[in-house]
């Protein structure tokens, strides 16, 4: 996936799974934006492939993921309350799954009614965390997690890292969970892969996606 001058993601090859979480490093954000932007279906590879459940189209993709909390993407605004990111991001979800979700009784039933009235730039990360995932998942449509870098707010990854396993491990709605990180967690021992190389798999990761999986296989540009 080329840039102005260098690319915008390197050639990386990746999968994952409904019922998994899996962790990418990149050392630059523009690198893990990209990414994340790729993985939901926000942006094509220049060539190679991506896919989700034997689906090569990005349109598929797209309905079936939700990107969360991307720098300069879709992140909140600082000056935003809860309230507000809430009442935004519901009125987002298309109107036939939408049914009479409102901001007051969604806060409640969330149990996010004590941080209503915060600014977004005061939540603390796990609430930031578990806030922007709820949201993302209120579309029962949405299969697919794509968290873009959520270490940025919080150098323990105790503070993201729970919610995204709990997420990944949901036996009542299983779903496939990517996040895009500076560096792997050191406990960490979980589905990783690196931006530029391989998914740590000993088959690799072939073009075509099978069902209940992701897979990305981007190619040099040049």
């Amino acid at each position: 996936m080329k840039g102005r001058r260098d690319d915008l993601l390197p050639p990386t090859s990746l999968q994952a799974k409904r019922g998994e979480l899996l962790l990418v490093a990149g050392n630059r954000q523009d690198h893990r934006t990209a990414l994340a932007l790729t993985l939901s279906g926000r942006m094509k590879p220049a060539g190679g492939h991506v896919g989700w459940d034997t689906s090569p189209r990005t349109k598929f993709l797209r309905l079936a993921s939700a990107l969360v909390d991307s720098p300069g993407v879709n992140e909140p605004e600082q000056h935003l309350s809860v309230r507000d990111l809430v009442t935004e991001d519901l009125a987002l979800i298309p109107r036939r799954y939408r049914g009479a979700l409102l901001s007051e009784p969604w806060l409640k039933v969330n149990s996010f009614e004590d941080i209503a009235d915060l600014w977004t730039e005061q939540l603390p990360p796990d609430r930031r965390m578990k806030l922007l995932t709820a949201l993302a998942l209120a579309n029962p449509h949405t299969d697919l997690l794509v968290v873009d870098s959520p270490d940025r707010h919080s150098a323990q990854p105790s503070d993201w890292l729970p919610r995204l396993e709990q997420l990944a491990d949901d036996g009542g709605r299983p779903l496939a969970v990517v996040a895009t990180v500076a560096a792997l967690p050191p406990s960490w021992r979980g589905p990783a892969a690196v931006i530029g190389n391989s998914v740590h798999s000993p088959n690799g990761a072939p073009a075509l996606a099978s069902d209940n999986e992701l897979r990305l296989e981007t190619e040099d540009a040049k």
